[in-house]
């Protein structure tokens, strides 16, 4: 596989950040000592300007090329933080935070990024500017969208912007990248169910809100079966049903139900909260109860821009000699939000066989990191070439 030869001399340091990173885990917004571990990395390697506290906690590295003729800049992103997940793998460099850990890989992309960028700085082969971006709160924090909110997109005058995620079971090396809708918006919603309580054996007494969450349950099923259009992807899924009776004989004054709602386009989006709003309300009124509803949008679908994603592809195929088309991915991407903002592309690099992400068996392949790293450098010197 034909990487950088920088890279593959780097790849010891790389992997002693990472395996670093690895052991030291945090949460969302609490990526304190990561952020300072990137931000004097940066510092070190001579970026151009870092700046820290972007969206919170977010770093970004400023690095200028030989020449500025074109006058693009480019933006690379990576995520720093890690999941509330009890990590069982038993590695030497595994999590020393209980309850906390890199199984999602963000500890690679990081570190990825850090080589990218050093070499980068140490080359200065193209023409215009790179911007790196460590963005905290991917894990359900929308740090991506605090990032932008900040004005981080305008501040360094970003044009297009590119990330990149492993991917477990894909050949190690490999890359996989798909144009337009890529992954799916991922909201989530509760709903109450207030019925009457009242004795087990007195069910004609009341209005069973266990009975009623139950019809709620399948009825929101028929959303993707009834409502949507079966070309276009959904998923609704009751993930929690919690009574407020404890006892075997109490019928419970109130249930309440928990769950997500994934969809591929923003008219799906709309009419899942339509629909789920009114079969949750009419189904409680059908038995005389009444349906308390939350619907909490979170990231939107991420959106890759056609000319970047045929770009992409194109550097990954110097690195790896192909790239292959990637399925939609119904899971979500706070990354979206930087693609709302900006031309962009994102991009999947293999991390060979192993636990899938969010499993607490989950690890980084570090062999992957000279081909990610080459991915990153390529998006720099190809979009913008020395004149």
């Amino acid at each position: 596989m034909p990487v950088k030869n920088r890279f593959a001399e780097l790849l010891p340091e790389i992997t002693a950040i990472r395996r670093d990173l690895h052991q030291h885990p945090e949460i969302l917004f609490e990526t304190h000592r990561t952020a300072q571990v990137v931000a004097d990395r940066l510092r070190a390697i001579g970026c151009d300007e870092v700046v820290t506290g972007i969206g919170r906690t977010g770093v970004v590295g400023v690095i200028k090329g030989r020449t500025d003729t074109q006058g693009r800049t480019i933006g690379l992103r990576a995520d720093m933080d890690a999941l509330p997940i009890h990590e069982q793998t038993g590695l030497p460099y595994a999590s020393t935070i209980p309850g906390a850990m890199h199984a999602c890989g963000h500890d690679g992309h990081t570190a990825m990024l850090l080589g990218a960028a050093q070499y980068l700085a140490e080359t200065r082969n193209f023409d215009g500017t790179a911007v790196v971006i460590f963005q905290p709160a991917e894990e359900g924090g929308g740090g991506g969208r605090e990032m932008c909110a900040d004005g981080m997109m305008d501040r360094w005058e970003i044009d297009e912007v590119y990330g990149m995620h492993n991917w477990p079971g894909m050949p190690l090396g490999m890359f996989g990248i798909r144009a337009g809708a890529f992954f799916a918006a991922t909201d989530q919603f509760e709903i109450t169910i207030h019925g009457k309580g009242g004795h087990a054996a007195k069910p004609q007494e009341t209005v069973d809100s266990t009975l009623i969450a139950a019809q709620v349950v399948v009825a929101l099923q028929s959303i993707a079966s009834r409502n949507a259009d079966p070309t276009d992807q959904i998923v609704v899924s009751v993930t929690s049903i919690e009574s407020s009776s404890k006892a075997f004989n109490v019928i419970a004054q109130r249930v309440h139900l928990k769950g997500t709602v994934r969809t591929m386009s923003k008219a799906m989006r709309d009419m899942a909260q339509v629909r789920l709003t009114a079969l949750a309300d009419g189904t409680a009124s059908a038995y005389g109860a009444r349906a308390e509803v939350n619907y909490i949008k979170g990231y939107p679908v991420m959106v890759n821009s056609e000319e970047q994603t045929a770009f992409a592809a194109d550097v990954a195929r110097t690195v790896s000699g192909e790239c292959a088309a990637a399925p939609l991915v119904m899971g979500g991407e706070d990354f979206a939000f930087m693609l709302e903002e900006r031309p962009g592309a994102y991009i999947l690099i293999g991390n060979g066989e192993g636990a899938s992400v969010h499993h607490p068996e989950y690890n980084f392949n570090d062999d992957a990191i000279p081909a990610g790293c080459s991915w990153w450098a390529g998006i720099v010197e190809q979009r913008m070439p020395v004149a």
